[in-house]
């Protein structure tokens, strides 16, 4: 998967797509920055700046300050994926942040979707 088109695209073009698909279900901008903070340690500022540059996924995540080790608790289909079972470690992040965002928008709550509850 190495060559996947989704590591070239730019991190600023499916950004606005996990914020729609969040707010028509109810929930905000701020708890989609929150969720894509929590996993990659940025801090606001320095997400608006990976936005703003419109770097690619590849870089969006090798740039992460600090990737959350308890990513490794999201499990769970999102595109008809596995999470667990992907193994390209890129495609996992950016499945991981998919299912994140996918929990989010369908309601769960934002403690559970940071496994700050429940593992």
């Amino acid at each position: 998967m190495s060559g996947h088109r989704i590591f070239q695209t730019a991190f600023a073009k499916v950004y606005p797509m996990y914020v729609q698909k969040a707010e028509r279900k109810g929930r905000t901008r701020a708890e989609v920055d929150q969720v894509i903070r929590w996993l990659t340690g940025y801090s606001q500022a320095a997400l608006e700046r990976q936005v703003a540059r419109e770097v690619d996924f590849t870089t969006f995540f090798a740039e992460a300050p600090a990737m959350n080790p308890r990513r490794e608790f999201v499990t769970g289909v999102v595109c008809g994926v596995r999470v667990e079972e992907v193994e390209d470690p890129l495609m996992r992040h950016i499945r991981i942040l998919d299912k994140l965002v996918d929990e989010l928008a369908k309601g769960k709550a934002l403690e559970k979707v940071l496994r700050q509850a429940d593992g």
